[in-house]
């Protein structure tokens, strides 16, 4: 259930929304933009954000939300932000690292970030085995499908993942190839079977290849490959959860940005 309060015309978040939005914000502000975030883009966000807290896919410590409560340890909106990078502020667990070319990052307030498909990647800096082997989760939200990998982490043998348009593989979780505009994702919670936001897989679970997961690529920092240029709004990696209820929330996110935003 979502908790809005106001008080007189001031809409008050709870404060872990407001810890987010603040964050968004500021790192707005240092890349140029001071115009703040239209109270449609604040309302949607404390929606969404509450709605993943009611689920229990995030947890709140001390207010603000909490990665070692949370299912979800590492994500990013990537969408709503007046800049790339406030898109790249953490909803929870590190920021991610930009690599590549610097002008070939392309950015749309409502759909999201799109690379280059030759060298742009981001290094979630979230570690491939710091989830349980048979408790874990990789998803993105595709707002366009260019074929490549949206996320993964080493190669498609020996405990590698990855969610994209152009393969399947028999690791620790994988994507089918099947992929659709909208939520993609992988989830594992035991070791005989995995399943994506389309069927379930009697796949036998591999020892997760040690290297952080890479997005709009796979393989690892110092060598990344298949690269992507698809549109990406949002991306989650974490433990095992329940990919519709996750993809509920997002997308009814990324359809009150595209309501909200001029």
């Amino acid at each position: 259930m979502r908790h809005q309060f106001t008080r007189g015309s001031l809409l008050l978040y709870p404060a872990y929304v407001q810890d987010y939005l603040d964050r968004v914000t500021a790192t707005d502000v240092t890349a140029g933009n001071s115009s703040g975030l239209e109270s449609g883009v604040t309302d949607a966000t404390s929606s969404f954000l509450q709605d993943l807290v009611s689920i229990s896919y995030l947890g709140i410590s001390g207010g603000v939300i909490s990665q070692a409560a949370s299912v979800i340890k590492a994500s990013c909106i990537m969408a709503g932000a007046h800049t790339r990078q406030g898109s790249l502020v953490p909803v929870v667990g590190p920021a991610p690292t930009e690599f590549g070319t610097a002008g070939g990052w392309n950015y749309n307030r409502k759909t999201g970030t799109a690379g280059n498909g030759i060298n742009n990647y981001l290094n979630s800096n979230r570690n491939n085995n710091a989830d349980p082997q048979n408790s874990n989760h990789n998803a993105v939200y595709a707002t366009s499908l260019i074929p490549g990998i949206f996320m993964g982490a080493g190669g498609p043998v020996s405990g590698g993942n990855s969610i994209g348009t152009t393969l399947r593989n028999r690791s620790n979780i994988s994507a089918n190839g099947d992929t659709v505009v909208g939520l993609n994702g992988a989830t594992r919670s035991s070791s005989a079977s995995f399943s994506n936001t389309l069927a379930t897989f009697p796949i036998v679970s591999e020892p997760p290849f040690n290297g952080d997961v890479l997005v709009f690529a796979r393989g690892t920092v110092a060598a990344p490959n298949t690269f992507n240029a698809s549109r990406i709004a949002f991306y989650s990696i974490g433990e095992s959860l329940d990919l519709a209820l996750l993809d509920a929330s997002v997308t009814a996110l990324i359809n009150a940005y595209a309501a909200a935003i001029p």
